[in-house]
């Protein structure tokens, strides 16, 4: 696993966009008609969005308050501190639970049977094997300190507990949070759009000339947003 992990690490980076687009692999529904009733696509698409911004939440957190260094060395793992401030005291791996959270919430949305039981499983399978393969790095580098650190916080699971002190306790850096994430957040959204304008019901049934014009119109909303931040990203660096 943890060689799996080693050569999977290089392209994590890729993982999600090239995760996401299997969602275009034919497959059967998850909830139907016949059993949920004319409303059936409400569920999913609600408890999706949900689930898919609850993960951009929690990467927000965890870049906003104590940032780690998720590009390693020479596209190896490799951390020069062991950061268990912020998110990392209630959870090790946030980052990769906010992109497993991302991508569930799309798959419901898209009410895909294949993606949920193949694609989103073989995802977490991969981040599995980073995590562990980033594990023995910290441990052969932090020994003892780094078991103290996994007895105390879980590996995937979030322990709320103490998370508004967590908070209180430590500024929330903005302008980190949007010079890092904003190619993420521009992707799930334009992620969770495709998605809507493919396979939710009343959205798919739309005229076309309706369809085109809604479509332009969350795609330039979005883009807009996604140009300025970026613009003003680079400003900051040159200034």
């Amino acid at each position: 696993m943890i060689s799996i992990g080693n050569f999977f690490f290089k392209y994590r980076n890729l993982l999600f966009p090239v995760f996401a687009s299997t969602i275009f692999i034919p497959s059967p529904v998850i909830f139907t008609e016949g059993i949920f009733g004319p409303y059936y696509y409400l569920f999913p698409l609600v408890l999706g969005i949900i689930i898919a911004l609850s993960g951009q939440v929690i990467l927000a957190a965890t870049i906003g308050l104590k940032y780690i260094k998720r590009g390693g060395k020479d596209k190896k793992v490799y951390a020069d501190t062991l950061v268990t401030q912020g998110i990392f005291e209630h959870c090790r791996n946030p980052l990769y639970v906010g992109n497993i959270m991302m991508l569930t919430g799309v798959g419901l949305i898209s009410n895909s049977l294949i993606f949920m039981v193949i694609v989103v499983p073989v995802f977490c399978f991969i981040y599995q094997a980073i995590v562990l393969a980033e594990e023995n790095f910290l441990r052969s580098k932090f020994g003892g300190d780094y078991d103290l650190y996994c007895k105390r916080v879980n590996r995937w699971i979030p322990n709320v507990t103490g998370l508004s002190k967590t908070f209180g306790s430590m500024e929330f850096e903005w302008k980190r949070y949007l010079r890092k994430e904003y190619n993420t957040v521009y992707l799930l959204f334009l992620s969770i759009g495709i998605v809507l304008f493919t396979f939710v019901p009343p959205v798919v049934d739309l005229e076309k000339d309706e369809k085109i014009r809604y479509g332009l119109v969350y795609f330039f909303f979005f883009s807009i947003i996604y140009l300025l931040v970026k613009y003003l990203t680079k400003r900051k660096k040159s200034a």
